[in-house]
């Protein structure tokens, strides 16, 4: 890891102005889009009939951070394949940040306590997103037969490996479990590195800074069929060093 250190410009009063308008102009989006997703797949249509709506979802949500985004796909990534995509975990806006990259349909894994929250909660319940409990415990074979189900239907999954939001901009350890996931569901992991998020918004913050180009790189996916559990470790490794080398290069070029 790199020693340069992360730094954010000083916050002004405008700041907070401009962050306040911003995530009234987000909810203005989010809440009837989301709503109008949550009863149509909840009702008359599955979640993948629905996949032009939550893409204009995506793509309007990150516009009203006042971001400029792109993405920058791997040529090895085949549209047909379904991956476990491995993202680092930067901010709220991970999920929507991601989703237009590739043509995937990706489904995620949520703590079954969030299907509660207003309107988010209820979307992901509708879209079919899988539900897992805090701890080991919490993880049953009714979530892997979920997967299953999801790579049966062509669509891929979404993991944080590192389990939590980072507190400096730089990515953290990864936990093992979704590589051995991967590899017991015998598809690729596709290494997926989001920079500029970090400066747009932050855990512990609700402050949005416009402004700052949101870039996701999509690398080379890495097989993981046929692997030993002894392999596991080096192949967690694998996958966040090709993420690290995107999120240190761009704070050295910073």
């Amino acid at each position: 890891m790199s020693d340069v250190s992360v730094e954010l410009d000083p916050v002004r009063k405008r700041d907070h102005l401009v962050s306040a308008a911003l995530w009234g102009a987000g909810m203005a989006w989010m809440v009837p889009m989301l709503g109008t997703m949550t009863a149509l797949n909840a009702t008359v249509l599955p979640s993948h009939r629905t996949e032009l709506l939550n893409r204009l979802y995506c793509r309007g949500q990150i516009a009203l951070t006042g971001s400029r985004w792109k993405a920058v796909v791997d040529p090895a990534v085949d549209p047909a394949q379904p991956y476990m995509f491995c993202q680092n975990h930067t901010n709220l806006f991970d999920h929507v940040a991601l989703y237009d990259a590739t043509p995937h349909f990706k489904q995620g894994l949520e703590l079954e306590k969030h299907f509660d929250i207003p309107v988010y909660g209820w979307f992901m319940k509708a879209r079919g997103t899988i539900p897992v409990r805090s701890g080991k415990e919490g993880q049953t074979p009714e979530i892997m037969q979920n997967m299953r189900d999801e790579i049966a239907r062509g669509h891929s999954i979404l993991a944080f490996p590192e389990g939590h939001r980072t507190l400096d901009g730089r990515v953290g350890p990864f936990r093992r479990g979704v590589f051995f996931i991967a590899r017991d569901l015998g598809i690729p992991i596709a290494p997926v590195a989001v920079t500029g998020m970090y400066r747009v918004n932050r855990k512990g913050s609700w402050l949005i800074r416009p402004g700052h180009e949101v870039t996701v790189y999509v690398d080379a996916p890495i097989p993981t069929k046929g692997l030993p559990d002894s392999a596991i470790p080096e192949l967690a490794e694998q996958v966040r060093d090709a993420i690290v080398a995107r999120v240190d290069a761009y704070w050295q070029g910073a």
